[in-house]
Formats: structure tokens, sequence, C-alpha cells
């Protein structure tokens, strides 16, 4: 199970690098893929905010892959993806509050 705690951190830290790349972003910083980024009244404390938000998602993340540390069967797994539903959906909503905090009226 420790293979398969490694792998959960590396796809952490790719969530953590993106929120580097948007909290050092000067543009505005989309959030889906796909999709043009917002025109934002403030961009700086936008792309912060939203970089914020991708360091927390990594960090809870992480610490959803401890069970593969702790556990010696399967059920780790089922438990981490578990959790990782609920947690994106979490990141969406939050991403949204900020878009409507943030958008140019």
């Amino acid at each position: 199970m420790t293979g398969g705690f490694i792998i959960w951190t590396i796809v952490s830290l790719v969530l953590a690098g993106i929120g580097v790349w948007a909290l050092r972003s000067e543009k505005a910083v989309g959030f889906f893929a796909g999709v043009n980024p917002p025109e934002v009244s403030d961009v700086r404390r936008y792309n912060r905010a939203v970089a914020k938000l991708w360091f927390v998602y990594a960090a809870l993340f992480e610490l959803l892959g401890l069970p593969f540390l702790l556990a010696r069967h399967h059920s780790a797994a089922f438990l981490c993806c578990f959790g990782a539903v609920p947690l994106s959906l979490g990141l969406m909503l939050a991403y949204h509050c900020i878009l409507e905090k943030y958008r140019k009226k």
C-alpha cells in the first residue's frame, strides 16, 4: 500500500503545483478545463484566492491518502476514493463562491 500512497502524494503535489502557478500568474487563471478565465475586478486577489483554494484542496487530498499507509487491505483505496468525490465537489462550490466575489460587475 506504500506505492499507492506515493502515487497519491504525487497527485497532491501536482495539485499544489497548480496553486503555485495560479499564485504567480499575472493574468486571471481559469479553473475548469476548456473554459476561458473570467473577467475579474482584481486579478491579483482573485489569483491568490484560487491559489489558496488549490493549496487547501491539495492538503486535504493528501490527508485522505493516509489510510494507504495505515491499512493493510484494499478498503483503504475505497475510503480514499470515496472521500475524494465530496472533496472535489466542495472544491467546485468554493470556486463558485470565489468567482461570485471577484467577477467584474
